[in-house]
């Protein structure tokens, strides 16, 4: 590849879901994180083009071939009083890297949050991953060290799920 590769970027359509899918599992593959990922093609038509979308995909193209994408959501800053626009995953397939396939995705993406008025750009990277975190320094993005994220998943999700529906019938039964 040489680096005057042309890079295009284009929202992802339904005829997608194969791509985002394929994508998803080598960004699992990349993180060490395969055993988690039980992504379907089903689960990804329904929730990112069904009746109430909740997340948005960029796809890029290097030289005419599948490079990279970005998966986002609208979010909210109760702060700001405005929405904010959080990037839940970002992959370039290694051949396509240091080619500016990340890079055109987050000026995409930067430019998507400024068309909606978002007062902020936020996403989410693993400490060991120091080529990525290199990169979004380059960028002028700040690590926001002083916030952990916390997480709930499976059973415990189900756990508090059931309280609140638990709460919610009692609730209505007075």
């Amino acid at each position: 590849m040489s680096t005057t590769t042309e890079i295009t970027i284009r929202s992802a359509t339904t005829g997608d879901v194969g791509l985002i899918l394929a994508f998803i599992r080598e960004l699992a593959n990349y993180e060490r994180l395969s055993d988690l990922c039980v992504a379907t093609e089903d689960a990804l038509r329904q929730t990112l083009f069904g009746p109430r979308p909740t997340a948005e995909v960029l796809l890029a193209d290097a030289g005419g071939a599948p490079a990279g994408f970005a998966l986002y959501f609208q979010n909210y800053s109760t702060f700001l009083a405005r929405p904010g626009l959080y990037l839940e995953d970002l992959f370039v397939r290694p051949a396509y890297r240091r080619l500016g396939v990340g890079r055109a995705l987050l000026i995409e993406l930067a430019a998507v949050a400024g068309d909606r008025g978002c007062g902020r750009f936020e996403w989410n990277v693993l400490d060991w991953n120091v080529d990525a975190r290199r990169f979004y320094d380059s960028l002028g993005a700040v690590a926001m060290s002083e916030w952990m994220i916390y997480r709930l998943t499976g059973e415990a999700l189900e756990a508090l799920a059931r309280d609140g529906r638990a709460s919610r019938a009692e609730r209505g039964s007075r």
